[in-house]
């Protein structure tokens, strides 16, 4: 308003309008692409340091939700290259899972007990990237309905990962995609699919995102989050995140038009004890497997003896003889 008033003190006249540096910073550049992918290699390690902690202390019933968020940020942080967080970490177990944007306040954190489902949305912010990811996983034995819903929310969040879309698509005509198993059991969620991250910048960023009300054109080079997610209010909540870059438009075989998709660059693993590979079809669980494959390829390199010894059990195939069992007991285009 300031600058407003100072233009027309001085006769010039303001035109209301989208600032013209809003698109051009949403289409990363090559330098940021690269960045963002390097950002999640490291950021993707820190994760499987914390998760390889979290479940090995978790089911003897001493971690709270703030204790745990802390944890991650020392993790985060051991890397050497950590800024700050991208945004305060939700840290929810339980029925704070089922907040969708539960705020932790320090002194009203409540304790991570068995056989109840923990939710971890957290990031970090480094000089060459901005990464944001959701994990679920249980602790203990989960109940057949949080596999369920958890696996329905899985099967949305491949749907996204996996499209193919022409040129001129937007938030709003796939963001059904992300819903559709949920919607097929009567069931949804009340946030958007996903949003635009920037590039050591806002972990919020427009003008686009996966929303219905979102009529922005995906361009190559945008990052958005894929975050499909449900919560039973009172009881527990499920969300899994990635982060995704759209892809130049492509030609496909025996096609008429060139279409876009995504590449996803976050790498960490998704909780199997809480997938129901009945609900799967074949080609989403090759995509988990491939998914799995990637992310232990990718980061096996990167974390310490204990913690690789923890990512093989995590990422084993779900197609393999014995490859439902649980981690704690015991990966195309991803």
């Amino acid at each position: 308003e300031t600058v407003r008033l100072a233009i027309a003190r001085a006769g010039g006249t303001t035109i209301e309008a989208q600032d013209p540096c809003i698109l051009p910073r949403a289409r990363k550049n090559e330098t940021e692409r690269q960045g963002a992918r390097a950002a999640h290699l490291r950021d993707g390690a820190a994760m499987v340091e914390f998760l390889c902690w979290f479940d090995k202390m978790a089911p003897a019933g001493l971690l709270n939700e703030h204790s745990t968020a802390e944890k991650l940020h020392g993790f985060r942080a051991a890397t050497g290259e950590l800024k700050d967080l991208s945004f305060s970490s939700i840290s929810a177990s339980g029925p704070h899972a089922a907040i969708p944007h539960y705020h932790l306040v320090p002194g009203e954190e409540r304790a991570i007990n068995r056989d109840e489902i923990y939710l971890i949305d957290s990031g970090g912010q480094y000089l060459d990237g901005t990464t944001d990811i959701t994990r679920t996983v249980i602790v203990g034995t989960p109940t057949l309905e949080m596999k369920d819903r958890f696996t329905r929310v899985l099967k949305g969040m491949i749907g996204i990962s996996t499209l193919r879309f022409p040129k001129g698509t937007t938030g709003a005509h796939i963001d059904a995609i992300a819903r559709q198993s949920l919607w097929q059991a009567g069931l949804d969620f009340d946030h958007g699919t996903g949003h635009g991250v920037g590039s050591y910048l806002s972990v919020h960023e427009g003008p686009a995102r996966i929303s219905k009300a979102s009529h922005v054109g995906l361009e190559a080079g945008m990052l958005l989050s894929n975050e499909p997610g449900f919560y039973k209010a009172g009881d527990f909540g499920i969300r899994i995140e990635n982060l995704l870059f759209v892809t130049p438009p492509e030609k496909i075989e025996g096609g008429e038009r060139d279409m876009m998709g995504f590449e996803t660059i976050t790498l960490c693993p998704i909780d199997r004890r809480l997938i129901e590979s009945s609900l799967l079809t074949p080609v989403e669980m090759l995509w988990i497997d491939g998914y799995h494959a990637r992310v232990l390829r990718e980061l096996k390199q990167m974390v310490s003896a204990e913690s690789f010894e923890w990512l093989e059990r995590a990422c084993a195939p779900l197609t393999s003889p014995g490859g439902a069992t649980p981690h704690s007991q015991p990966p195309s285009r991803s």
